[in-house]
């Protein structure tokens, strides 16, 4: 009978790889699948997009600073029959309060986009938890309305950031799509960039004071509405419960 000669060192290297793997799928089984492993730690992982077969899409708005373009996109979207999100800042809030209510009454959604605008990776608990509990209570001021939704300034979050939202009941949502406005992109580069790009589940960024947004939303619109698209809120595209998010921050649901 032959056996083959096992190199130990090397089977020991796979064991603990299998090891770690077990351990991590338990921890992303009961972590309800909001972590990844990556680069050695567990990491938490916003909503970039969502896994479905229906043709449903959202688009979004951060608002940070001016008004400039912001009736412009109200009027292209209410004469289109569409809703969207709107991620509001709380300088922004407080210096533009007549567009938020505005804004909550033709039917969007809002959600915070912070209180200063920081970089939150680099705050403290604390600190972060005054940003986004600031924000909410100026924004509920307004509208009288519960905010749900929480997108990271800058993009920027950690392990922290997403706990701390979690503990005050927001989901925190990143985008899948960027339309690169905030580059003062022309009309016809944002359209191609974001007609491109989108698909099933697909969440689109914009910005309210972007210079050629509202030029490039018209046939954005129209185009993905011709192709069987229909454009809800971020708060009806994702799910909220039992789901599981995958590396590439697709939130997907369990089965």
């Amino acid at each position: 009978m032959y056996f083959a000669t096992i190199d130990k060192k090397k089977f020991f290297r796979v064991c603990c790889l299998l090891l770690v793997g077990v351990l991590c799928c338990i921890t992303l089984r009961n972590g309800g699948g909001y972590q990844v492993f990556y680069g050695g730690t567990m990491r938490r992982l916003p909503i970039y997009s969502v896994h479905t077969d229906e043709k449903r899409i959202a688009i979004s708005f951060d608002c940070a600073w001016g008004v400039d373009y912001t009736d412009r996109l109200l009027e292209i979207m209410e004469n289109n029959d569409v809703v969207c999100t709107f991620f509001m800042v709380e300088f922004w809030v407080k210096k533009y309060p007549e567009y938020v209510l505005k804004i909550d009454k033709a039917g969007h959604e809002i959600g915070t986009h912070s209180s200063t605008h920081p970089y939150m990776s680099k705050l403290s608990k604390t600190v972060v938890e005054k940003e986004l509990v600031s924000s909410i209570n100026a924004i509920k001021d307004v509208t009288n309305k519960e905010v749900t939704l929480f997108r990271p300034p800058y993009g920027d979050y950690d392990n922290q950031l997403i706990e701390v939202a979690e503990s005050l009941n927001l989901y925190t949502i990143q985008w899948s799509v960027d339309s690169l406005d905030w580059k003062n992109l022309s009309a016809y580069e944002i359209q191609t960039r974001v007609l491109s790009r989108t698909g099933n589940g697909d969440i689109v960024l914009f910005h309210n004071n972007g210079l050629h947004t509202a030029d490039a939303l018209q046939t954005i619109i129209s185009r993905l509405k011709s192709d069987g698209y229909e454009f809800v809120k971020i708060g009806d595209l994702i799910y909220k419960e039992n789901y599981k998010i995958d590396v590439n921050g697709r939130q997907i649901k369990n089965v």
